[in-house]
């Protein structure tokens, strides 16, 4: 199912791209256009990027043995730190809401079999992370 948000309009779509851009170019200064979720897009992504070392080691320990937070693709990297920040600094937030905000805005970047697999790896994530820090 499509998101009901344009992708310049969903928060999430902009976090991905701004991380993205990040991951390609380290030096790139990170520009925040208007828009009616800056202050959000703004704190995930400045959050995302100073936390990362930390966002790495949680992933490693809650993604299990069989499976290397390193091996994934770039972008199930950034939506992985990136959900994995919100679900640790953002407890407002439900494991619902961000898994399915995540998942919308993953239907831009990869194939409907990727989205499953993602959701899959965000439940799991989400579970051992909500839990161990409740």
């Amino acid at each position: 199912m499509k998101s009901y948000y344009s992708p310049k309009n969903n928060p999430r779509v902009i976090i991905i791209q701004k991380l993205y851009g990040k991951l390609l170019n380290e030096e790139e200064i990170i520009d925040f256009p208007k828009h009616r979720f800056k202050k959000f897009i703004k704190d995930i992504v400045n959050g995302t990027i100073e936390r990362n070392d930390l966002l790495v080691d949680e992933l490693d320990k809650n993604l299990g043995n069989e499976l290397k937070f390193r091996n994934l693709d770039k972008v199930f990297q950034i939506i992985l730190k990136s959900a994995t920040y919100e679900l640790l600094y953002k407890p407002n937030l439900s494991i619902r809401i961000i898994i399915k905000e995540y998942l919308d805005a993953s239907n831009f970047f990869l194939s409907d079999s990727q989205t499953k697999y993602l959701n899959a790896l965000l439940d799991h994530v989400a579970k051992k992370i909500r839990l161990n820090n409740a």
